[in-house]
């Protein structure tokens, strides 16, 4: 723990850093521990030595400076509060364009095209003062990069400047956007959106003398991707694949319980409904709400908390990421239903029984351009098991993996969260570098599997070779097994697929008869994902007004209490036992839901 003098608005203000206190990112597990009073055996000393008028006064003092202090953080951190609202408000207006770093321009819009969807891509052209053309080398391959459609808003592979899209330019390669907009189109299709990826592939390699892009895929734009390369045209050039589900039914009970939701809920029907409810469309806000359940620690507190300790250093973070997290876009019913009952709970992909449409199903064997994996132990929404466990399901042995030809290359990081891996900092200066650097090493590996090794003993993520060193060490196959009770999630597909055909031919039209815009967008605004956020607005809620109207005083005025104070050792441990309470509920919740699953459809693990 530490004390720094800072400089806000003007004037020194002792602020408070603490490493007990870290920023926490919504979707990650964190345990901290709860701090305890700052007292040495020589301010013991010191106080006992003081009369005890003196030491009547020192603790009155304190606890008037420090309700004052608090009083003071509580209105900046409700101005927080309005702020985003205020941003989210304003962000609604503007059509909710994607919160890119860099400057672009539109390509192709897919909303245009024969099989509408809503697709569009954009080329990069500039990172603030820097033009795009300045930092080309026309001899690397161009990248494009897909953020994933999975409730938020796209923007998530470029909000900053040390992201994805900010080192593929720093790489020096050409560098595409993929985005889609709030709304999709009628009737819009998985087989869409596919089709309008491959124009997007195909335009990009035609603006570079047919060379083959990389293509980066972020979460479910991963296994998206992945799609591309096993349908029957295939892709020629290096997939990248971030925290990419593939294999849905591996996981464990300490890593990933989001893959029980289909069992414990009844399959798909209950998607099926929302969509209904919301004539025709799902809206993201529901998607968000499951990763934000995942931690309620973070959620209801960790996240707050850490905005409220240190208001001077994490406010413009902490409105940077909500910008793009409180972005809710919405999914048509024929798509959202076709991943959940094909993908989450299907598993078609990696079994390979999973149709695109009339003519083409999706073969994984068929991929021949070569895949980095990249995934974290710290990921509870796409943890290693889902990322990698399709492989030995495809490629049984070592031998099989080589005989098709094929080079698989895994990159494993030990702790970052599931965001982490796309909007960490120090991710992108370190791993994603790496990759960008190495994709050139992929063409001359052997067919096999090889684990991605990053030696950087400097230490520091912002570095370059020869600083850090990057090596490919083979691996087996047969190395790779999850195991999960297979015979289970068949019995979830079958009761899925019994209670949907139940509610289509019951329910359901009952439903879409009554279902209208108006009604929709009512749900919508009434969601409570969106409701707390935007009940913090003075546009919505007058209350706010008087935190409006404080705020700059209070900011100017603002006299923050050190460490020294011992309420502030007191407030720590109160968060910090506040925190280890909801966590403790987490796995209660969690192993509650697992014994759920175990005695709805048994254990027998494969």
């Amino acid at each position: 723990m530490r004390t720094d003098n800072r400089t806000m608005n003007g004037r020194t203000a002792t602020t408070r850093t603490a490493k007990s206190v870290k920023a926490a990112k919504p979707g990650s597990r964190v345990f901290p521990a709860p701090a305890i009073l700052p007292a040495s055996a020589a301010r013991a000393d010191v106080m006992a030595a003081e009369p005890t008028g003196t030491a009547s006064r020192s603790f009155i003092e304190q606890a008037f400076r420090y309700q004052i202090d608090r009083w003071q953080r509580s209105v900046l951190f409700l101005d927080t509060l309005r702020e985003r609202a205020n941003n989210m408000l304003t962000h609604e207006a503007a059509g909710m364009p994607p919160p890119l770093d860099f400057e672009y321009e539109t390509l192709l819009d897919a909303r245009r095209f024969d099989r509408p969807a809503n697709y569009a891509l954009l080329r990069i052209t500039r990172c603030h003062e820097d033009r795009a053309e300045d930092c080309i080398d026309d001899q690397k391959p161009p990248v494009i990069i897909v953020d994933p459609r999975a409730g938020h808003g796209p923007g998530i592979g470029g909000f900053k400047r040390d992201s994805e899209v900010g080192m593929a330019l720093h790489e020096g390669h050409p560098t595409y956007f993929v985005m889609f907009f709030p709304l999709p189109c009628p009737h819009q299709t998985l087989a869409d959106v596919l089709h309008a990826l491959r124009r997007f592939v195909e335009e990009v390699s035609a603006r570079h003398q047919g060379k083959a892009p990389v293509l980066y895929g972020n979460c479910q734009a991963g296994w998206a991707v992945t799609l591309l390369a096993a349908d029957c045209e295939g892709l020629t050039g290096a997939t990248v694949l971030n925290g990419s589900p593939l294999s849905y039914w591996a996981g464990a009970s300490d890593a990933n319980p989001m893959r029980l939701a289909g069992g414990l809920l009844g399959g798909a029907w209950l998607t099926h409904l929302l969509t209904d409810l919301s004539n025709g469309r799902l809206d993201g806000a529901w998607l968000v709400q499951n990763f934000e359940n995942l931690n309620p620690a973070n959620t209801f507190w960790e996240k707050n908390y850490n905005l409220f300790a240190h208001l001077d250093t994490e406010r413009e973070r902490f409105l940077e990421f909500e910008r793009w997290w409180t972005g809710y876009y919405f999914l048509s019913r024929e798509e959202i239903l076709a991943i959940v009952e094909n993908l989450f709970i299907g598993n078609k992909l990696e079994r390979g029984t999973m149709r695109v449409d009339d003519c083409c199903y999706v073969d994984l064997t068929r991929i021949r351009n070569p895949l980095v994996i990249f995934a974290s132990s710290g990921d509870n929404i796409t943890p290693p098991h889902q990322a990698l466990n399709w492989i030995p399901t495809v490629y049984p042995t070592t031998a099989d993996l080589k005989k098709a030809g094929q080079r698989i290359v895994y990159l494993l990081n030990t702790h970052v969260g599931h965001l982490g891996i796309f909007v960490s900092a120090s991710v992108a200066k370190l791993e994603h570098r790496a990759i960008l650097e190495s994709l050139g090493d992929l063409d001359t590996l052997k067919p096999g599997l090889y684990e991605m090794k990053i030696s950087n003993p400097t230490g520091d993520p912002d570095c370059r070779k020869p600083q850090y060193t990057v090596r490919f060490e083979e691996r087996q196959v047969e190395q790779i097994h999850y195991a999960y009770p297979q015979a289970s999630f068949e019995k979830v597909q079958a009761v899925s697929e019994r209670n949907e055909l139940l509610y289509q031919n019951t329910l359901s039209p009952w439903i879409t008869a009554f279902a209208n815009p108006l009604s929709a967008e009512m749900l919508k605004w009434m969601h409570p994902m969106r409701m707390s956020n935007v009940l913090f607005s003075e546009k919505l809620n007058p209350w706010m007004l008087p935190i409006a109207a404080w705020s700059g005083t209070v900011k100017n005025t603002w006299k923050a209490v050190d460490d020294t104070n011992q309420f502030v050792g007191l407030e720590r441990a109160a968060s910090g036992l506040i925190a280890h309470l909801l966590d403790g509920y987490r796995q209660l919740r969690d192993s509650a839901n697992e014994e759920m699953f175990k005695a709805m459809y048994g254990t027998e693990e494969k």
